[in-house]
This record gives C-alpha cells, sequence and structure tokens, in this order.
C-alpha cells in the first residue's frame, strides 16, 4: 500500500433485523397456536361440504372402488344409511352418481327418461329418509350410454341440441323425484337455459341448477369413470365439449354465458390444478362458487398416504383449505364424512 493513500473506509456495522424489517416482524403473531388461530383468514367448516356418493343396483351391497380406497358404489338401503350419517355430521348435501346397469345403457342415454331408474329411486327414498339433506344430481347423460360420453354421439359427433333436450326432459325427471340442485355436468351448449326453461315449466321453479360451468377435459377423472362403469367404454375422447385445460379466457366466457342462461351457482372441475380458475371466477362474477375435488386428487392423496410418502390426514385438510383460500364457497369431496368427523370431534 502505498504510505500516502487514505486508510480504508471501515466497513458500516450490519444493520440489526429491526433495522431490516423496520420492526414489523410478521413471525410475531405466529409464536402460538392460539394467536395463530386469532388471525386466520379462512375457515374449513362442515357447512363447505358436500358428498359426492355412487349407487348400485340391489340391496345390502357395499362394493369397494379399488381405485378410490375407502369409497363405496351403494345399494339404495345403505345409501339411506350413509345420508343419515352424513345428515347427524352436519353434511349439508349429498350428490349422487349411479353404476347403471349395463343392459339398461344405449347409443341415446334414453335410461335417464325413466322415472324409476336408478338415480331417481334412490333421490326419493334419500329424501323420505332424510329430508333435512340437499341432494344434487347430474343430468348428464355418460352414465347412461353405451359409449361413455355426456351426450348423444352420431356418427362420431355428439349432436349438441338433441343432447341438450334428452338433458332438460331428464332434469325434470330428477327434480320431480326430489333432487334440490341440478348439476349438469355435460358441457352442452345451451343447457342451462334449456334445463332452467323445463323446470319453470314443470313447476319447479325452487330447483336451484348448479352448473359445471368449467369441466376439463382432464386427466383427473379416471377413477370416477370406474365407479360409475364407463372406464372402458369411451371411444374416442370428451375434447369436444370439455374445456382445453390451456384456456381460461374461455372459462370465464362458458361462466358469463351460464350464469345468463340462469344457473344460480358455478363449479369447477377438477379443483385442485385449477385453483387460478377458482380465483379469478370468484373475482369476476361475485356467484356462488364450488369446486369439485375429482377422483383422482382424491386417489392420489390416499395413494401417497398408504405408501407413507404424505400425511394423508394433513394434506387432505390442506387440499380443503386451498379451495376456500381461491375462493370457493364449498367442495364437492370424497374426504367429506371424514372431515365432518375431525372437525366435530
Amino acid at each position: 500500500m502505498n504510505r500516502h493513500s487514505p486508510a480504508p473506509t471501515p466497513p458500516a456495522p450490519p444493520r440489526s433485523v429491526d433495522e431490516i424489517t423496520a420492526s414489523r416482524r410478521l413471525r410475531r403473531m405466529r409464536k402460538a397456536d392460539w394467536s395463530r388461530r386469532l388471525v386466520r383468514e379462512n375457515h374449513l367448516t362442515v357447512d363447505d361440504l358436500i358428498w359426492p356418493i355412487f349407487l348400485t343396483e340391489g340391496e345390502n351391497r357395499r362394493e369397494e372402488i379399488p381405485a378410490m380406497p375407502g369409497v363405496f358404489r351403494l345399494s339404495v338401503d345403505l345409501a339411506i344409511r350413509e345420508a343419515e350419517r352424513a345428515a347427524g355430521l352436519g353434511i349439508p348435501a349429498l350428490a349422487t352418481f349411479p353404476n347403471v346397469d349395463m343392459a339398461l345403457r344405449n347409443r341415446t342415454g334414453a335410461e335417464i327418461l325413466n322415472p324409476d331408474n336408478l338415480i331417481n329411486r334412490g333421490t326419493r327414498a334419500i329424501k323420505a329418509a332424510v329430508p333435512e339433506i340437499g341432494v344434487i344430481t347430474d343430468a348428464a347423460l355418460d352414465p347412461f350410454t353405451d359409449h361413455g360420453h355426456d351426450g348423444i354421439l352420431r356418427d362420431g359427433v355428439i349432436v349438441n341440441d338433441e343432447t341438450v333436450a334428452t338433458v332438460a326432459a331428464g332434469a325434470v325427471l330428477q327434480a320431480a323425484a326430489g333432487a334440490d340442485i341440478i348439476a349438469p355436468s355435460d358441457m352442452m351448449d345451451g343447457r342451462i337455459g334449456a334445463i332452467r326453461d323445463a323446470l319453470d315449466a314443470a313447476g319447479f321453479q325452487d330447483v336451484a341448477i348448479m352448473s359445471y360451468a368449467t369441466k376439463f377435459a382432464s386427466a383427473f377423472y379416471g377413477p370416477y369413470r370406474e365407479a360409475i362403469g364407463t372406464k372402458g367404454l369411451l371411444k374416442g375422447d370428451k375434447k369436444t365439449y370439455y374445456l382445453d385445460h390451456a384456456n381460461t379466457d374461455e372459462a370465464m366466457r362458458e361462466i358469463e354465458q351460464d350464469l345468463d342462461e340462469g344457473a344460480d351457482m358455478i363449479m369447477v372441475k377438477p379443483g385442485l390444478p385449477y385453483l387460478d380458475i377458482i380465483r379469478r371466477a370468484r373475482d369476476e362474477f361475485a356467484v356462488p362458487t364450488f369446486a369439485y375435488q375429482v377422483s383422482g386428487e382424491y386417489a392420489m392423496i390416499e395413494a401417497a398416504s398408504a405408501n407413507g410418502w404424505i400425511d394423508g390426514e394433513a394434506a387432505m385438510l390442506e387440499s380443503l383449505m386451498a379451495f376456500k383460500r381461491a375462493g370457493c364457497d364449498g367442495i364437492l369431496t370424497y374426504f367429506a364424512p371424514r372431515v365432518a368427523e375431525i372437525l366435530k370431534g
């Protein structure tokens, strides 16, 4: 060093954490369980839960679905018992889906027009035994067709308008059986307005419509298709009527149109991979918003838990809180009774 060079400037003393944060220590309210609870922004309650259940023919039948551990197809008599259990836990509503005998399925899904089909018998029985619980039914045709599509298949094409007419007629029969909410999942153009008109004309003005407004062409539906017996039936895919999972603006247009046609509430399906859609829908439309935590989401958590890779109960609860944080009013989830037991306990 040159003896005439100025002495080096000593380094500034490091800033304290209080100087760095301007004394805003965000961990203060995380230091104890009571303080975390005091400032928690979102809460999961039993009122947020809708329980999807699967119906099958026969009596005293409980068939486990291999791809969905802990989920069963139930004969109507056992579904009544589960409805009683759900009501006792405070679960507001069930969503019912039928596994229809293959002999009753055809190209047009005509069994949906049978007033005494499995779904309608289930609704009547549940509402008679447990009138205080809500029943949500799906007017889509896929459980009733021999090709597994949600609409009428003609010359390799799902025909929109004829499907809508059948779906609307089926919705009226479901309302007549006692369904409180019709939740059509077929994604045909105009179905919401047609169902609303048909319900009103038949005197069912008080029956609500929960639109599967944004049902995406997804890889997460596989176990559900096993549950309703359409696995292996599907010819082609459903991309001509389900939404492209790359699109968000299109999803908003679907929601807007369904609301204009008379939907009372909207649903996003699947759930966790589409939290951005839920948040945007809630922000843009401010209507009752629901999500379906679908079979593949359920199966992934259950499989990872069974292998000891994750804490299954913690992941289950965290996943449901994610829906609340994204803006959901409620969640259709196969975890509903398990979560209700935890919340009650």
